[in-house]
């Protein structure tokens, strides 16, 4: 099984998202309000 990455169009998308601390192209990090 292979790994799926992020497009620079979906981490554009995910940088507005406020509950996104932080998005590579491998990983999400979520802000603590979303937990």
């Amino acid at each position: 099984m292979g790994r799926i990455y992020f497009t620079d169009e979906q981490l554009k998308d995910l940088s507005v998202n406020p509950f996104v601390k932080k998005a590579s192209n491998k990983a999400i990090t979520y802000t603590d309000e979303f937990k």
